[in-house]
């Protein structure tokens, strides 16, 4: 099995290299580009997981449905179907991009996420068949009870963070419109 690695940024949102994702985590995680998207379902419910005990960066907090890194020269759509299937045993639908310049920094226990982080809303149908090293827990909420949770520290930081962003586009998740894609970091494609 091939080693997987994330795509290094510069400020502006180029790709300046890739390193093993194994090893980009740490105190001084360096600028890298990622996802994060929100499963939604035909009644306006949102996909909320719980990350694996077990895992190296923020074990065991709630957080949207699934958050991933693109690979070199993977769209943002592919990457996002891809760890979708591969943490919660789904096939996607329909991927469309939200929050094109979402950014953040978060640390817990010493470990920094420092990322580029386009956010999505997809569509996924099935049941979900987690992976528990990756996904400890997962339960679809309404939107208004996600957004109730937005000050529960157990739900990650960048959630909460695109969350107060995400409020801002409606009521209701299958509504929020979709994001310039010409606004996403230069590294990144759909």
């Amino acid at each position: 099995m091939a080693q997987e690695h994330v795509v290094l940024l510069d400020e502006d949102g180029y790709n300046v290299g890739t390193t093993a994702k194994a090893t980009v985590h740490h105190a001084e995680t360096p600028l890298h580009l990622a996802f994060s998207s929100y499963l939604v379902d035909d009644e306006g419910q949102v996909l909320l997981t719980r990350r694996a005990l077990s895992k190296a960066t923020f074990p065991g907090v709630w957080t949207n449905s699934c958050c991933g890194h693109p690979a070199e020269g993977e769209s943002m759509a592919d990457a996002v179907r891809r760890r979708v299937k591969d943490e919660l045993g789904l096939d996607v639908a329909q991927v469309e991009l939200i929050l094109p310049r979402f950014r953040y920094v978060a640390e817990q226990d010493g470990i920094v996420e420092n990322e580029m982080c386009p956010v999505f809303r997809a569509r996924a149908y099935g049941e979900v068949a987690r992976d528990p090293a990756e996904v400890e827990d997962a339960r679809w909420v309404s939107w208004p009870e996600l957004l109730g949770m937005i000050e529960d520290p157990r739900l990650s930081t960048w959630c909460r963070l695109q969350l107060e962003q995400l409020r801002e586009l409606g009521e209701r998740p299958a509504d929020w419109p979709v994001g310039d894609p010409a606004q996403l970091p230069p590294a990144a494609t759909l």
